[in-house]
């Protein structure tokens, strides 16, 4: 498939502070034709007619009323991250859009953390490196 027959997906970057990580792009790019916010905001006559979906990465970008109705053929918006509380989902579920997000993406991960956090905090690891080995 072309690049130009791939559905848009809108994201705020590709790498950098808060761009889309380099490999999660190129993932990405097999599936979706990617177009930055920049490219967006630079011509939006014309590439508000090809994104069809909305990749949020960091909460980013921001999903606000102006944005949805500049986006008439946008059909979903996809959250990489656990939680969708950073979205108006009756809002832009009023637009006939939907949101999906990644629940369990994240679960073994944090429940590792979690008991890494309990473990030194019982045996006061962080304080006996800041207290023995300076630097």
């Amino acid at each position: 498939m072309a690049k130009e027959e791939l559905p848009g997906v809108l994201i705020l970057d590709v790498g950098g502070t808060h761009g889309v990580l380099e490999n999660l792009a190129a993932l990405l790019r097999k599936h979706f034709h990617l177009i930055t916010m920049k490219e967006f905001q630079e011509n939006k006559e014309e590439m508000s007619k090809k994104i069809q979906s909305v990749f949020v990465f960091e909460c980013r970008p921001a999903i606000d009323r102006q944005l949805l109705e500049s986006l008439p053929n946008l059909k979903v918006i996809a959250n990489s991250g656990v939680g969708v509380d950073h979205l108006d989902l009756k809002m832009i579920s009023s637009f006939g859009v939907k949101v999906t997000n990644t629940p369990h993406a994240v679960a073994d991960p944090t429940a590792d953390i979690g008991m890494a956090l309990m473990l030194a905090s019982a045996r006061r690891l962080v304080e006996g490196k800041v207290l023995n080995f300076p630097g």
